[in-house]
């Protein structure tokens, strides 16, 4: 597998005015880098779409990392504006990512199925919105890292080298 560079990015009020240390994103950096993956850059911004957008933006938009990894403000509450975020900046979507969370959440918690998270593409990244507990977080990573580099690798145009490949 090649090394793909991860973004990690913190949605939380408490976390952004320093009331609760973050713990999620660095739950979610040591997942990705156990995977494989190389963490490119993190950030932290508060429930504020704007700011999620923008920091969305420039990670992708700057080639910081060809997958974006959100976590937090994926839920029911007022201020959870990831998921809308998250459609406002991508140019695709890609519902089996959510789907697949949500499925293998499902095993575990009746919940589950309270997760609003969205994953869609923009540019050359795949943005993936995941929860803001560091349990629920590394659980839908879990669900869906396997098949991300397959999916990276046909997101950057290279050659696929899977058996289905036809030449």
């Amino acid at each position: 597998m090649m090394n793909y560079r991860a973004f990690v990015l913190t949605v939380s009020d408490r976390s952004f005015r320093d009331e609760r240390p973050d713990s999620t994103g660095p739950a979610v950096e040591a997942a990705l880098e156990a995977a494989g993956f190389v963490i490119a850059g993190r950030g932290l911004v508060p429930d504020e779409q704007p700011q999620i957008e923008a920091a969305l933006r420039a990670a992708a938009d700057e080639g910081k990392a060809e997958l974006i990894v959100t976590t937090g403000g994926t839920g029911f509450a007022p201020r959870d504006v990831t998921p809308e975020a998250t459609l406002c900046v991508c140019e695709r979507l890609a519902p089996g990512i959510p789907e697949a969370m949500r499925a293998a959440s499902a095993a575990i918690t009746n919940r589950a199925m309270l997760s609003r998270a969205q994953a869609g593409i923009r540019g050359g990244s795949l943005i993936i919105n995941l929860p803001g507990s560091p349990k629920a977080a590394r659980e839908n990573l879990e669900a869906v890292l396997p098949a991300l580099p397959h999916g990276l690798e046909m997101l950057s145009g290279r050659p696929a080298d899977c058996a289905h490949t036809q030449s």
